[in-house]
C-alpha cells in the first residue's frame, strides 16, 4: 500500500509564497506510468483539482484559477512532489491534498485513488 504525506501548509499573509510537499512511501509508484495531483477542499466547497504532473516526463496540467501562480514540481529520487504557490490569495484557503494514480487516471479522469491526509493552508489579507 502506498502512503502519501503532505507538508508545508500554514498561514500566508495574501501575496506571499509557500510550498507544500508530498511525501510517498511505502508502495511507490512506477515512475513511468504514475502521475501525481494535488486538490484542495475550501469550507463548505466540494474537493477541486489543481494540478498534476507525470512521474515519467514533463507533462502537467493545472487548474485556471492557479495558472501563472501555482508549479508543481517533482523530485523522484525523493519520491516527492511539490506545489510552489506564489501571489496567494485568501480564496486558496483551503486543505489541500495529494493525490497518486496511473497516469492516464490522474491526467484523463482527476479521479485518483490514493489519497494523503490533507494539509491546511490559510491566506489572510
Amino acid at each position: 500500500q502506498v502512503q502519501l504525506v503532505e507538508s508545508g501548509g500554514g498561514l500566508a499573509q495574501a501575496g506571499t509564497s509557500l510550498r507544500l510537499s508530498c511525501a510517498a512511501s511505502g508502495r511507490t509508484f512506477s515512475k513511468t506510468n504514475s502521475a501525481v495531483a494535488w486538490f484542495r477542499q475550501a469550507p463548505g466547497k466540494e474537493r477541486a483539482f489543481v494540478a498534476s504532473i507525470y512521474l515519467g516526463g514533463n507533462s502537467t496540467d493545472y487548474a485556471d484559477s492557479v495558472k501563472g501562480r501555482f508549479t508543481i514540481s517533482r523530485d523522484n529520487a525523493k519520491n516527492t512532489v511539490y506545489l510552489q504557490m506564489h501571489n496567494m490569495k485568501p480564496e486558496d484557503t483551503a486543505v489541500y491534498y495529494c493525490a497518486a494514480d496511473h497516469y492516464w487516471v490522474v491526467f484523463n479522469t482527476r479521479r485518483p485513488s490514493f489519497w494523503g491526509q490533507g494539509t491546511q493552508v490559510t491566506v489572510f489579507s
